[in-house]
């Protein structure tokens, strides 16, 4: 692996965010908050920055391994260099770099207790990268800097893997571009809707942030059941559903295709679950504590697209809730949103592939003789792509129940312990018990804090793009 190629495009992204830091300081300045947490963490970011590109500036070829290595530590170090506004502000090193690993891979698992304590412009910095870090850091530099686009290709399928990659245009950067172009688009109108809806601007935006982002960080402690309002909850529930479908297909759709958002196999099975979810939830609800039918239907479908797009939105505590309603969430934590979407987890897509897989196996044990392939969207699926699927859940499995068993060994109870791990590593944000949406993962200890980070770490990059760098054939030439 050449490592000045990766120092050096590294330098590249850092001097990209610092400029992105700027924002958050102009709303400092605007709301006549100290500047200093932004001057700081602009100042170290762009100096690092400079120094990486300009010692390590490299015209060699791009290979996968470079790629690989970029995205994985791209996102750490972004994620590092996203703490310093937090420690500027008064917040401790492991607990920043907790909230700001949240933030950049979207998970919205909160360290802070006290939210509304902090400045708005902490809180808009805070929303602002789960915002980029939905969509994906590579992706907007890739959109934006001519440079990563020469490998863009190799970055993108690192960053964000997928079935089949998208190519909305020839180049990938022309990909990306359009991929961008939706996300604001869609973003801009749920701004709109949302202040239009009694929502401040302020809110408005930092929500939208957060729901188009598939991310979930609110600058409320109560989530957003401190606006108690049926209509807010209607918008932000459209705006997740939105968010974790394939923002590709959504792109052909409007553009293209009108019908081809009925076709795809992923999104109606999405849909499907959200429907069944959300009917079954209703049910329990409306037998186990609500006598209003309606507010049944609006806790049940608000909390089943927010878990299931991986958002961690709550409109009201669910971990108040008796098991048999907790437990349709905790099923959805295993499922994520479509693939090319901003939500977390799995993705609906690798459910389906193991269930046809499935249906297949079961059909040959009858007919052992018979032909039958494994077929998405009318095209057969090659048993390469079942077999990275397989490969991909045992690891993801593996790793949850890591996570579990070390997290229980620190005096944690095995429930939190259990939903922590899958909410974090699913990008999730909220679990049950003391890590519930209503609560903070700030009373888990420092040593757990670490595993839940590296949990969102190699969750968002879907678990190979980090894994492979602990593999020894990774670093060998």
């Amino acid at each position: 692996m050449n490592l000045a190629i990766v120092l050096s495009v590294l330098g590249t992204l850092l001097r990209f965010q610092g400029y992105i830091m700027l924002i958050p300081l102009l709303v400092a300045l605007y709301y006549h908050e100290s500047t200093i947490p932004f001057l700081i963490g602009i100042i170290l970011t762009e100096i690092t920055g400079t120094f990486l590109w300009l010692r390590y500036k490299s015209d060699d070829e791009w290979k996968h391994k470079e790629a690989f290595a970029i995205v994985a530590f791209g996102w750490l170090t972004a994620t590092v260099f996203g703490t310093i506004p937090f420690i500027a502000s008064g917040i401790s090193p492991v607990n920043a770099l907790f909230e700001s690993m949240a933030g950049f891979t979207a998970t919205g698992a909160t360290i802070l207790d006290d939210i509304e304590s902090h400045s708005k412009s902490i809180l808009f910095w805070r929303s602002m990268i789960q915002w980029i870090g939905g969509m994906g850091i590579i992706v907007l530099f890739i959109a934006i800097l001519p440079k990563l686009s020469i490998a863009g290709r190799h970055l993108f399928r690192a960053e964000a893997p997928v079935l089949k990659e998208e190519k909305l245009r020839p180049r990938i950067r022309g990909t990306a571009k359009i991929l961008w172009m939706v996300y604001l688009v869609i973003s801009s109108l749920q701004i709109t809707m949302l202040h239009l809806a009694g929502m401040s601007l302020y809110d408005s935006i930092v929500h939208t942030f957060t729901t188009i982002g598939s991310a979930g960080f609110s600058p409320y402690g109560q989530s957003i059941v401190v606006f108690n309002s049926p209509l807010i909850e209607a918008i932000l529930t459209l705006f997740m559903f939105i968010a974790g479908a394939n923002f590709a297909l959504l792109y052909r759709t409007v553009y293209l295709d009108h019908t081809s958002i009925f076709r795809d196999e992923e999104f109606k099975f999405y849909t499907a679950i959200v429907l069944v979810a959300a009917a079954v939830l209703t049910l329990t609800l409306r037998y186990d504590i609500y006598a209003d039918t309606f507010t049944c239907l609006r806790y049940a479908m608000f909390q089943v697209v927010s878990i299931i797009t991986t958002t961690g939105f709550a409109s009201v505590d669910f971990n108040l809730w008796p098991d048999s309603s907790r437990i349709v969430l905790l099923v959805l934590m295993f499922i994520g949103g479509c693939a090319g979407s901003t939500s977390g987890g799995p993705k609906v897509v690798r459910v389906l592939l193991l269930l046809k897989y499935a249906n297949r196996e079961l059909f040959r044990s009858i007919h052992p003789r018979a032909v039958k392939n494994v077929k998405f969207n009318g095209k057969i699926v090659p048993d390469d792509i079942i077999h990275q699927t397989i490969s991909f859940m045992i690891i993801y499995f593996l790793i949850f129940i890591t996570s579990t068993f070390i997290v229980s060994l620190m005096d944690v109870d095995i429930i939190t312990a259990f939903t922590a791990s899958i909410a974090t590593l699913g990008n999730i944000g909220p679990g049950f018990n003391i890590v519930g949406p209503m609560s903070s993962y700030n009373s888990m200890p420092s040593l757990a804090k670490l595993v839940m980070i590296a949990n969102m770490w190699i969750g968002r990059l879907e678990v190979f793009t980090v894994i492979v760098l602990f593999t020894p054939e990774f670093w060998k030439k």
